[in-house]
């Protein structure tokens, strides 16, 4: 055998521990979900002796997973919606008009990529704004948390685009948010879509947050409602095993349906000065 087929069956061994090491985790929670209180306890890869497809039903209505379906979906789309369009307007200035303060702005902001979140400071600060435990409070935190990476991925996509395109569209008479939304804002699309399927899929999958900034359950997003189901005195692995991959099946959805956009907004954004 030679060199090359080693080093290329090598290859393909690393790819398929790699490959398994994401699997079988996601495979042991899918079998599990429908397995009974006490063989999902045992954790197994084995199939279930009877597949008991009312673990999703139980988790459904127990979980009241309608309403924290509907408290993601909000926090989400709205942190996204109003994060992604923000940033990307922030980001076109700091590109356009590189002051002293624009170029401080921006690599403060930079910063944010760096830090970890204070939960005891940021719950002191809702408190002194009076959105502690309020969704507008949670909407906000996790629009500010996304306000890096969604301004950086941005502007580096902003660095190509044609300063002569904002002198046309002003001689024309084009305002500033004209000059955004009708001519700079359809060109970056690429990245602003990659922004909105990565943050969206983020918030969603957010625990921590939630966690500490809401103690009323009619709050809780899909993803705190496990604590229905474990405790100090139950722990229904079944019921969290199906809770978990229900919490899963929207971000996959997303990422299936957006991934095309993700692979092109991440190489258009990759340009240098």
């Amino acid at each position: 055998m030679t060199k090359k087929k080693v080093q290329n069956l090598l290859k393909h061994l690393v790819c398929i521990l790699l490959c398994l090491t994401v699997i079988l985790p996601f495979y042991m929670v899918v079998i599990n979900s429908f397995k009974s209180k006490g063989e999902a306890s045992r954790m197994s890869l084995a199939l279930p002796k009877e597949w008991l497809f009312s673990n999703y039903t139980e988790v459904i209505d127990k979980g009241n997973l309608i309403q924290g379906f509907s408290n993601s979906l909000l926090y989400a789309l709205v942190a996204t919606t109003f994060g992604v369009v923000l940033c990307a307007m922030a980001a076109f200035v700091m590109c356009r008009k590189r002051t002293r303060l624009n170029v401080f702005l921006y690599y403060f902001v930079l910063c944010g990529l760096f830090f970890p979140v204070n939960y005891v400071t940021l719950v002191r600060v809702l408190s002194t704004l009076h959105l502690n435990d309020t969704r507008q409070g949670i909407i906000m935190v996790f629009t500010s948390a996304m306000i890096p990476f969604c301004v950086f991925t941005i502007r580096n996509f902003v660095v190509s685009v044609p300063v002569e395109l904002d002198e046309a569209a002003v001689i024309d008479g084009a305002g500033p948010l004209s000059l955004f939304f009708k001519i700079i804002m359809p060109l970056l699309k690429p990245t602003m879509v990659t922004c909105f399927i990565l943050q969206f899929m983020g918030v969603w999958s957010d625990f921590l947050t939630p966690l500490y900034l809401s103690s009323k359950s009619k709050m809780f997003p899909m993803t705190m409602a496990v604590y229905q189901f474990f405790g100090k005195n139950k722990s229904y692995w079944n019921y969290i095993f199906a809770d978990i991959v229900l919490t899963c099946i929207p971000v996959i959805i997303v990422y299936m349906i957006g991934q095309k956009y993700i692979v092109g907004g991440m190489t258009s954004g990759a340009v240098k000065e």
